[in-house]
């Protein structure tokens, strides 16, 4: 799909398709329009426009479902072969056709753009799996037999310690999905506010999954040495606003207080990864607050450099552990996370030439800062 335009490059092809078939199904059905009820052709009608969803998306699908509205006018609401509707019925038939095709096109054209984004993940995330073996092999035959077991060692820990974060992280919010799934399509009735709680439960769910398969990607692009900021003035009050808007439901027991001050300059980052690092801590904070309490993001420019930190009002990390909270696959004490977002922000923010760091608030709770170089010309 066009990220700039939202249209499916098979757009194009999926309307012609669908107009195509609307017109066979129209030529078809003309001669038996005075035999049949005008349900059948206004149901046939629709098959074109399904099929152009598929096909080439919603463009395709919406292009369809007015080539089709157009066509059942023509060719079964009297006065036959004229834009013209005589009867009040006939112009409600024909608006609530438009609005049927055109609702069903884009369920179907979105359901199917799911899919494919779906299929697009599970390769990227074998893709990753195989570089993962790769290295393992090239480490094994490059090694002395004494280096060679100990990384055979390390590598085994990784495995474990990535198949725990996978299988633990993924399988919670799929079970929550299909728990939900299961529960609608066995025509349990529900209020609409508990059928619409449990739409967007699964909703948080699916973008829960969303960041943990691109957490993961990310690590399989720092491990390969991949990781190349594309820097463009970011700022940071409107990339803040717009990930605590999209993680509101996140933020439903907790306060999220944003400090900028009004003349903060912009920064020189890669807006994609700086919106990973961000999410990444928010989320942190969020899951690590107790109810009721405050997570706090703000920013103040410090010579050529704005630091940017986010705080909780959370248990905190031990002294122990603060040392190696940014290594992969380490969590914090009590921490049910995958423990890579922490890695992939350091990744991130070096790669940016800053620093991240974690220090203790003197009221409890934990504090993530960093630094990024403001943007000049």
């Amino acid at each position: 799909m066009d990220a700039q335009t939202g249209r499916s490059p098979a757009a194009g092809v999926g309307a012609l398709a669908g107009v195509g078939l609307t017109l066979v199904a129209t030529l078809a059905l003309v001669p038996l329009r005075d035999s049949a009820n005008r349900a059948t052709p206004a149901l046939v009608l629709v098959i074109p426009v399904l099929v152009a969803g598929v096909l080439g998306g919603r463009v395709g699908a919406l292009t369809t479902a007015v080539a089709s509205a157009l066509a059942f006018n023509l060719a079964f609401v009297r006065p036959y072969w004229t834009l013209k509707i005589n009867a009040v019925d006939d112009a409600v038939a024909l608006v609530i056709f438009l609005a049927v095709a055109a609702v069903l096109g884009t369920v179907v054209a979105l359901e199917a753009e799911r899919r494919r984004s779906a299929e697009a993940r599970t390769a990227e995330v074998e893709a990753m799996h195989e570089r993962y073996e790769a290295m393992v092999a090239e480490r094994d035959a490059a090694a002395e037999e004494a280096t060679r077991l100990e990384v055979l060692e390390q590598v085994d820990e990784q495995r474990r310690a990535l198949m725990r974060a996978v299988s633990h992280d993924l399988r919670t919010p799929l079970s929550t999905i299909r728990a939900v799934a299961s529960d609608l399509r066995s025509g349990t009735t529900y209020d609409d506010a508990t059928r619409n709680e449990l739409l967007d439960l699964v909703g948080d769910e699916a973008q829960r999954l969303d960041r943990i398969v691109a957490n993961l990607l990310s690590l399989s692009r720092i491990e390969a040495g991949a990781l190349h900021p594309e820097r463009q003035a970011v700022a940071l009050d409107e990339l803040v606003a717009e990930r605590v808007r999209r993680l509101d439901r996140l933020f439903r027991q907790v306060r999220v207080q944003v400090e900028l001050p009004d003349d903060l300059p912009l920064v020189d980052a890669d807006y994609v990864l700086l919106d990973q690092v961000i999410t990444n801590l928010l989320e942190n904070a969020a899951r690590h607050s107790p109810p009721r309490s405050t997570v706090r993001f703000g920013a103040r420019q410090q010579d050529d450099n704005v630091v940017v930190w986010v705080s909780d009002e959370g248990p905190g990390v031990a002294q122990y552990q603060a040392g190696r909270i940014f290594e992969p696959f380490q969590r914090g004490e009590g921490s049910q996370s995958s423990g890579v977002g922490l890695a992939i922000c350091r990744a991130i923010i070096e790669a940016h030439g800053g620093h991240i760091e974690l220090s203790s608030v003197p009221e409890g709770g934990a504090r993530f800062s960093f630094s990024l170089p403001v943007r000049r010309g």
